[in-house]
């Protein structure tokens, strides 16, 4: 019998993959004590080296401007394209351990498997996990709980009501939902990445391996090789896409060398000097159990949209409902995302009624497992959209901690979780910027220069992004070396902290990918909208009683904070060179 090593958190998160990893560092920067809980050699889940699906969520891949999500999913991202230029998947999975790791009341335990969850009163107390490189026994005692497994493993083994399967029309009234309910889930896929090697490259198909024709393979687009596909999917039907995970893999490995010995073997694709680079071998899943909540979103929500007075997240993705038995199904294709109907045509609110468990006091809801219907999973899946969901919730679950309530009693003061994550700079739709603490709310701002729309004031309307027409941030109409920003506060105040939120350009991409078209579409290096050097300095009255000043800055979302308040009556910004661009763009100044 091994030892039990006990430990005592506040919050114990159960799953690594980035919403997982938002919780948990967002919880932990809010000043609680934080256990997250991986079962495997890496972080990221779906985005990890060990899968490699890019991050996809409300820009619809570039296609919509100014809607890539902020907050720490950015914040990762831009960390990752300043170190990582060429796009390694090894160096990324060191970034995603590297903000974790190190990351001040967080303590991260890798390769541990839960295997065990304790209910006492209807709450989780506590979880077991076997730590596989160490073969240690870890029992995790916690106050609030976080379910990110993917799967809704640990709402689950603690008896949290959830929904699997397809909800009939009747159900929620949802136009693409099928006639009548049934259990058909979106399946599995396996991944690969391919090389051109510059001479002919022979390919020969394993015994093992499946065969397919141009016919079979006609609803798969396959005309770009370098990577693919995601329509190599399997499972949801015949096959469990949870609990039949291993035969789906060995069924999806047979399909993959199938389709590329078509490639090779199967006509002209141009493929004669191409050679497989590597193939993925843990199944990326999409959809098991989605756990209920005190609100189900659906379809209605997404396309109308739903403005929710509750919304602490965004999303904008199609509604993504691939083909029932996925390769098996070759009679159509295999995904309905391409058809206009299926799209918002604006982003849409998460409501927080989502992200806590209907029976389950004590448990958060995170990543895909969140309250939503089969039809409204097909857009709220998406990688991005769960890193904002685990952002709120581990936000929210510090405000419930330090109130002591639970999950549920966050609503009672929904208006301060929205504004928490507004400054920890989460973008909410139809939210503004409203924190009685912010200083800079109340200033009056001048400027060096600025052109028509991008008046200095824009730095404290509300809004840290472009909306629409509207350009909400300070830009110059001269280049941008010693364009400057002041805002007058009024009157002398004790300064602690000051935030800065520069344009990273959210209309782009930054993410890493082993799409060769999708890195195409990208514009290399840092965004050159981005300020890179920068002097900030707070005075009192002429005199500058603190300065600060940043070389080589990469980061959209700056927090200054000051050793100790400092007394002064204006906050002056200067901009002393950009990542390229000819005008200094800063959308949102915050004082506390």
């Amino acid at each position: 019998m091994k030892n039990v090593i006990r430990k005592e958190y506040e919050l114990v998160v159960v799953g690594g993959g980035l919403s997982g990893m938002c919780a948990a560092i967002a919880a932990a920067r809010h000043g609680i004590k934080v256990a997250l809980i991986q079962n495997r050699p890496v972080l990221g889940g779906n985005n990890s080296s060990e899968i490699r699906m890019h991050v996809c969520g409300a820009s619809l891949m570039a296609r919509r401007p100014d809607a890539r999500e902020t907050g720490l999913i950015e914040e990762i991202q831009e960390i990752n394209r300043a170190r990582n230029l060429n796009h390694s998947w090894s160096i990324y999975d060191t970034v995603l351990w590297e903000v974790t790791r190190f990351q001040e009341g967080l303590d991260l335990y890798m390769n541990a498997h839960m295997t065990e969850v304790h209910v006492e009163d209807g709450a989780i107390r506590s979880i077991r996990a076997e730590q596989l490189t160490t073969e240690k026994v870890f029992e995790f005692t916690g106050t609030l709980f976080v379910e990110a497994t993917g799967d809704g493993t640990l709402g689950a083994l603690a008896g949290a009501e959830y929904m699997s399967g397809r909800e009939g029309k009747d159900v929620f009234g949802e136009k693409f939902a099928p006639d009548q309910s049934d259990n058909y889930t979106m399946g599995n896929t396996l991944m690969f990445k391919a090389v051109d090697v510059g001479h002919p490259v022979p390919f020969e198909k394993p015994f093992w391996a499946n065969t397919y024709t141009e016919e079979d393979l006609r609803f798969r687009d396959h005309k770009q090789i370098s990577s693919g596909y995601w329509w190599i999917e399997l499972g949801g039907v015949e096959l469990n896409a949870l609990t039949d995970r291993e035969e789906i893999r060995d069924e999806l490995l047979r399909a993959l060398y199938g389709v590329w010995d078509h490639i090779k073997n199967g006509g002209d694709h141009g493929a004669d000097t191409w050679d497989l680079d590597w193939v993925q071998f843990l199944c990326g899943t999409r959809e098991s159990r989605r756990l209920l909540g005190d609100y189900v979103l659906i379809q209605k929500d997404l396309l109308g949209p739903t403005r929710f007075e509750d919304a602490v997240a965004y999303g904008g993705w199609s509604i993504d409902l691939h083909a029932v038995r996925g390769l098996r199904n070759s009679d159509e294709e295999g995904a309905t995302q391409h058809l206009k109907a299926y799209t918002p045509k604006e982003v849409f609110s998460i409501p927080y009624r989502c992200l806590y468990s209907k029976n389950i006091p004590n448990l958060f809801l995170a990543g895909r497992a969140i309250s939503v219907s089969h039809v409204a999973f097909g857009a709220t899946r998406q990688i991005a959209q769960c890193a904002l969901v685990g952002q709120a919730v581990g936000t929210a679950a510090a405000m419930a901690l330090h109130r002591n309530v639970l999950p549920r009693d966050v609503m009672g003061f929904i208006g301060e979780l929205q504004q928490a994550l507004l400054k920890d700079d989460c973008y909410i739709p139809g939210v503004k910027n409203a924190d009685p603490t912010d200083l800079a709310r109340a200033a009056a701002v001048t400027c060096s220069s600025h052109v028509a729309g991008g008046e200095g004031a824009n730095v404290i309307n509300g809004w840290a992004r472009r909306i629409g027409a509207d350009e909400n941030a300070w830009i110059s109409d001269q280049p941008p070396e010693g364009q400057w920003l002041s805002l007058d506060l009024g009157k002398q105040v004790r300064a602690r902290e000051v935030r800065l939120t520069f344009d990273p350009d959210l209309s782009h991409e930054i993410k890493i990918s082993i799409s060769k078209g999708t890195l195409a579409r990208q514009i290399p290096g840092i965004p050159a909208t981005l300020v890179k050097d920068y002097r900030l300095e707070l005075l009192s009255g002429e005199t500058v009683v603190h300065q600060i000043e940043i070389e080589g800055n990469y980061l959209r979302h700056r927090v200054h904070t000051l050793p100790e308040a400092v007394s002064c009556d204006r906050v002056k910004l200067t901009v002393l060179g950009t990542r390229g661009d000819e005008q200094a763009r800063v959308f949102e100044v915050r004082v506390y």
